[in-house]
């Protein structure tokens, strides 16, 4: 599993990737994490608004920080 973090340096893009950094630790699954800031790739993603979160190429969510437990539960699916 490959799970992305869109955004610039922001406080939400960063809380975004401390949660899903947290949730990886409390998960059983090999997963890959990457922050992802080059502004062109995030627009060819679709993202037009930032924080986003991406799960295995799919863009699940944007613009809002999820809570580690619901980042624990979409790892989980």
């Amino acid at each position: 599993m490959k799970i992305q973090v869109l955004g610039s340096e922001c406080r939400k893009c960063e809380h975004l990737a401390q949660n899903v950094e947290a949730a990886i630790e409390d998960v059983d699954t090999d997963v890959s994490f990457e922050k992802v800031t080059d502004i062109d790739t995030i627009v060819e993603m679709g993202v037009m608004i930032t924080p986003a979160l991406v799960i295995d190429g799919k863009v699940i969510m944007s613009g809002k920080v999820p809570s580690v437990e619901e980042i624990i539960d979409l790892i989980e699916k």
